[in-house]
């Protein structure tokens, strides 16, 4: 039998900046008899309301989107527990966050140390430990997600990150829900999953987030940008940089997973998740810039069918329009992004980037050949 551990974990000291737009601190419930007090909350504050706990196992939960979920889960009373190899710490503090939350999330999450690929030690540990929901966060493949619904045949809600990216390209957008999916895409693992869920009968809720940022993103996505804004750098953006697309903040991300939580307007349905407005390549470098307090940047577009950069990748974004609906979300489950753009890369600027921490080191090999071709041109 798999053991649960339960984290005791002392409070490095570190020195924190304050943002307004930056808390990710939870709010503590005031419940009265009759009523209930409306507290206006920061943006990003975590608002928590009453519900009856629950046991939640999380697949995955230590690199980014699970972090800011099972802090959520947690402050809501919820018995939770990260299903992870065990190669990150199951607790690190986070930046903004105080000593006294830290500490009590610390002290109350629970870590099953094991590989999910390994489908008899899943079936075993977590048939022996019984959850009542399951959040997957990392699955990819349906195979990973077969041995769990085996072990958990009382399972009451199995919640999945699938991805925007399962849609079938197409000239008419935004994205939606019922919209064609393409079983070609690099995402058909996830697109898969789906299908085995609604095959299988239990109650489950699909998210398809569109492209995610936030404080912690290991996707160079906004760092991608801020790397070159810092080091003063002009901005290579493919073609005409007109190409339209769509952020979402992973603090937002994670509030919508709950509010999917024990909801009946959420079962057995598809949610797209993402930010509230739409930008265009261009705008975002500009976005970027105001976000750091960067100068207005120098935008250079070139045509990628020009270049060679084998296999390494010149833009973050796939050179397309890119755009979900998050309108059945919102109306379904009165859920809507706490964040704009430019605030939600203000926060993710203060809280990571700009304090000196990002996933990978700057690498301007392929901005180099553009800008040397564009210097040619120009002679």
């Amino acid at each position: 039998m798999a053991k649960m551990m339960m984290l005791q974990q002392s409070q490095p000291s570190l020195s924190l900046l304050t943002s307004s737009l930056s808390d990710f601190n939870g709010a503590k419930l005031h419940l009265q008899v009759q009523y209930k007090r409306k507290v206006q909350q920061p943006k990003g504050a975590l608002y928590v309301s009453a519900s009856s706990e629950k046991k939640i196992l999380i697949m995955g939960g230590t690199r980014f989107i699970g972090i800011f979920l099972s802090r959520l889960l947690v402050k809501e009373g919820h018995q939770v527990t990260l299903f992870t190899r065990g190669k990150s710490p199951i607790a690190k503090q986070l930046p903004g966050e105080s000593d006294q939350d830290f500490a009590d999330f610390s002290s109350k999450i629970l870590h099953l140390k094991g590989d999910r690929k390994d489908y008899d030690f899943v079936k075993s540990s977590l048939s022996a430990e019984g959850f009542d929901v399951v959040y997957d966060i990392n699955g990819r493949e349906a195979e990973e997600v077969e041995p769990i619904l085996d072990a958990l045949p009382k399972l009451e809600q199995y919640i999945y990150c699938s991805s925007a990216g399962v849609y079938l390209k197409s000239d008419i957008l935004p994205h939606c829900e019922v919209d064609a999916v393409d079983p070609k895409s690099r995402h058909k693992g996830k697109l898969e999953t789906e299908s085995l869920l609604q095959s299988k009968g239990v109650n489950w809720t699909s998210i398809r987030p569109v492209y995610i940022y936030g404080p912690l993103n290991y996707n160079p996505v906004e760092e991608w940008f801020f790397h070159r804004l810092k080091a003063g750098r002009p901005i290579p953006v493919p073609n005409s940089g007109i190409q339209i697309s769509q952020l979402g903040h992973v603090k937002d991300l994670a509030t919508a997973f709950l509010a999917v939580l024990g909801n009946e307007k959420a079962s057995k349905e598809i949610f797209n998740i993402s930010g509230d407005k739409y930008v265009t390549f261009d705008g975002l470098a500009r976005a970027c810039a105001k976000a750091g307090g960067f100068p207005e940047p120098e935008i250079v577009h070139y045509n990628p069918k020009e270049f060679d950069f084998g296999k390494k990748k010149a833009f973050p974004f796939r050179d397309q329009h890119f755009f979900a609906s998050v309108e059945k979300a919102k109306h379904v489950l009165g859920w809507k992004p706490e964040f704009d753009l430019v605030e939600g890369l203000t926060d993710s600027y203060n809280l990571d980037f700009g304090r000196g921490t990002f996933r990978k080191e700057a690498d301007f090999t392929t901005d180099d050949m553009i800008l040397s071709k564009k210097l040619v041109l120009q002679s």
